[in-house]
């Protein structure tokens, strides 16, 4: 039964979810980094919101953990690198609390607008300073929106309904969302320079830090509002301040800070300054909604293998995910075989090519690609697994190509593996039989028809007279059993390819005896 750890506060409906599923739950808010490194160990899942850090120092010693959840969107809190290289897959619940965080931005612009916060205080302390809190409309003016995703576009569908003109500066939104979206889109410098009040709604990664820079609200127009309600460390709160006390920013409101929680800031000394602790999605509806998708998603993960909504693998669906099982094994296995077969000396991995033919080329190939690297390299490294396969290949300069063919297939489904080294280039292909058994169906461009086996041998011979006898003398001499024994060969008297299941490991001095063979050019163990 999968164990999982709650280490932050979450609905109790996810508790009751997780143990209806027949998962094993312990919820234990509140825990020191101390205390959950202590007792991290033995569960394969942590779900977590955004109090929990999930550090490098964490995940060394969480030996059997296989996801973390975060209940909401940022995943500032995990070291994202540090888990995909120990082959834990991070989710996130994008969608769970859109709606909550858009309407916190629309509600800090309206209260940024009119003041709301300052004329509460005055008035509550028995003032009536009706002439002091001048505010303006937000009818006719122009908001920009940095960031058009989720968030941001619904935040644009408001302010349209009030009538306001929306620019949207996003590198990945296109002309048709932009039109479909009512917005225009525009490059940052033009935001800045037209826009009466600018909304942040980007993630917060090396290219956008400080997007809203002290060179950047000079460049805005005089009067300008600056709403941060998605990541602290997107507005330069100092550049920020000196800009509102110069006067060219009317002002701010943020509900998001560099240093959390934050108890101190220059902003906060500032008129026209509203400031909130992080309420984004701090609503009843978006903590049960993120509380619940993110039971069920981890669910699914450990249970059925489905990756809903991963930071750093390719997502299978949980329709998918039995549908795929089959052709994520043949792939494993495929990878595994040209994986084993890669000896040092031929030299290092270069390139990855990976064919999909017939019914294979309609589904989605992402973790079937996956499943190749991971099965290729797990014997050449250890702690290689389909969610660091990509990143492993990428570190190590191997190119990887996946072709998908729209055509006739002699097979109802085929997927080819070519390795290509500093010195030569293998393939091998294969096949479901049944729909479900992988097999093993050409290497090197020679029909082999051969199912997986736990033990097997691989042995590349010169195709002639007297060695099927010899190698098979040779195993019963030593007291291994041949399961199955296959044979291909290109052209008569050329070489030929042996693919042999046996009971057993074959041992390391009978392999010796088998290379010693009249006939024989190459001879390798395989274990699947």
């Amino acid at each position: 039964m999968p164990k999982v750890l709650i280490s932050d506060k979450l609905s109790p409906a996810a508790v009751e979810i997780f143990r209806d599923r027949g998962i094993d739950v312990d919820l234990k808010p509140g825990l020191a980094p101390a205390e959950l490194r202590a007792i991290i160990a033995p569960y394969e899942g942590l779900a977590i919101r955004s109090a929990t850090k999930v550090t490098r120092e964490l995940l060394d010693v969480a030996t059997n953990l296989k996801v973390v959840g975060r209940a909401g969107i940022g995943v500032d809190n995990v070291d994202v690198k540090s888990a995909t290289a120990r082959g834990v897959v991070v989710m996130n619940t994008p969608h769970g609390n859109t709606i909550t965080t858009a309407e916190h931005a629309i509600a800090m612009m309206f209260a940024l607008a009119r003041q709301i916060p300052d004329a509460s205080q005055s008035t509550r302390a028995g003032k009536w300073e009706k002439n002091r809190f001048m505010g303006v409309e937000l009818t006719g003016k122009t908001l920009g929106l940095i960031g058009c995703g989720n968030i941001g576009s619904i935040v644009a569908e408001r302010a349209i309904g009030l009538k306001m003109k929306v620019l949207a500066y996003d590198p990945y939104l296109t002309e048709k969302r932009a039109l479909d979206l009512g917005v225009e889109k525009v490059e940052l410098d033009a935001l800045l320079a037209r826009a009466d009040v600018v909304t942040v709604h980007t993630p917060l990664t090396d290219a956008t830090r400080n997007i809203i820079s002290r060179e950047a609200l000079e460049k805005t127009k005089k009067g300008v509002r600056i709403i941060n309600c998605a990541r602290g460390g997107l507005v330069d709160e100092a550049a920020l301040a000196d800009a509102i006390r110069s006067g060219h920013v009317a002002g701010a409101a943020l509900d998001v800070f560099d240093n959390e929680p934050a108890n101190d800031s220059p902003l906060f000394q500032l008129d026209n300054v509203v400031c909130t602790p992080h309420l984004g999605a701090a609503t009843t509806e978006a903590q049960e909604n993120v509380a619940l998708q993110i039971a069920e998603q981890m669910s699914d993960f450990l249970l059925s293998g489905a990756v809903s909504n991963a930071i750093n693998m390719p997502s299978v669906s949980a329709e998918d995910a039995p549908r795929l099982k089959p052709y994520m094994e043949l792939c494993r296995l495929l990878g595994g075989f040209a994986g084993q077969l890669t000896q040092a000396r031929e030299g290092v991995i270069r390139r990855v090519g990976i064919e999909y033919e017939g019914l294979v080329a309609a589904l989605n190939t992402r973790p079937l690609t996956a499943a190749v690297l991971a099965g290729l390299m797990s014997p050449l490294m250890e702690g290689v697994n389909m969610v660091n396969a990509s990143v492993v290949a990428r570190d190590h300069g191997i190119d990887v190509a996946e072709t998908v063919h729209d055509r006739p297939s002699e097979y109802q489904t085929l997927v080819r593996v070519s390795i290509e080294t500093d010195q030569l280039t293998r393939s091998v292909a294969g096949t479901l039989f049944a729909g479900s058994r992988p097999r093993i169906v050409e290497i090197k461009g020679i029909k082999v028809e051969a199912d997986f086996a736990p033990h097997m041998l691989y042995v590349i011979n010169q195709d002639k007279p007297g060695f099927i006898g010899r190698f098979g003398a040779t195993l019963a001499g030593a007291g291994i059993n041949i399961a199955t024994f296959h044979l291909g060969r290109a052209a008569q008297g050329g070489d030929a390819i042996c693919l042999v299941s046996v009971d057993e490991p074959v041992p390391e001095d009978v392999l010796a005896m088998v290379r010693t063979l009249p006939l024989v050019v190459q001879a390798t163990s395989l274990a699947f």
